[in-house]
């Protein structure tokens, strides 16, 4: 089922969690790519680290603009997708994925992305565990591009996120990453699929970060 955009209505934190397990799925030269959700990260006005912070300027309308609104931006000169969100200048931003294979999987998707997102040794393809480990390595790895995406709508013949039914049975809450210090680096604003923190940017079960951990779909509603 593809998200709605009433979805996106809702407050930063709820959304960046009920995102986890949902699904990314990208037409690029008319192949179907697909990767699952694990980790997000909310963004408000009043943060410090949020772009939306920094006030309206035309590279940012899109924090300013309706809940469900494609925001793209280049992070240290790569693509970054995040998503507005209930509040003018809150979003959500889409940190790490996984591949995600159905019966509708077109047998040369994960061929495309490792094309997509090669490594530096082009002869040595990337690692399918590490394709969309990190913001830009999504993007690269889907074909989402500033140009393209940056201040759009979701389009169901083009790109959308898609509801299949998956519910993490664990949550990791921390704090996001790359936050400078004095920036608001402490809200536990980052969120992880607990049987999925391996694939992430950074595993912080394995990095000593402090960690709450919402054992149940209910207790993140």
């Amino acid at each position: 089922m593809i998200l709605p955009t009433n979805f996106f209505d809702q407050n930063a934190i709820k959304v960046a969690k009920q995102l986890l397990g949902k699904v990314i799925r990208v037409k690029h030269n008319n192949i179907w790519l697909s990767a699952t959700i694990i980790e997000t990260e909310a963004y408000y006005t009043n943060d410090k680290a949020s772009h939306g912070s920094l006030g309206y300027t035309e590279k940012r309308r899109a924090l300013f603009m309706p809940p469900g609104t494609i925001y793209m931006y280049y992070a240290r000169g790569k693509d970054s997708l995040n998503i507005s969100v209930q509040g003018e200048g809150n979003a959500v931003l889409i940190k790490s994925a996984v591949l995600f294979i159905d019966a509708n999987t077109p047998r040369n998707m994960l061929a495309v992305m490792q094309q997509l997102n090669p490594t530096q040794n082009s002869n040595i393809p990337r690692k399918l565990e590490k394709l969309c480990a990190g913001q830009t390595l999504l993007c690269k790895s889907l074909g989402l591009t500033v140009k393209r995406w940056n201040a759009k709508q979701f389009d169901s013949k083009k790109f959308y996120i898609d509801d299949v039914g998956y519910r993490p049975q664990k949550i990791i809450q921390t704090t996001r990453l790359g936050i400078p210090k004095g920036r608001d680096e402490d809200l536990p604003y980052r969120f992880i699929d607990y049987d999925k923190a391996k694939y992430c940017t950074y595993n912080p079960l394995t990095q000593h970060n402090d960690v709450l951990i919402l054992n149940n779909f209910e207790e993140y509603l």
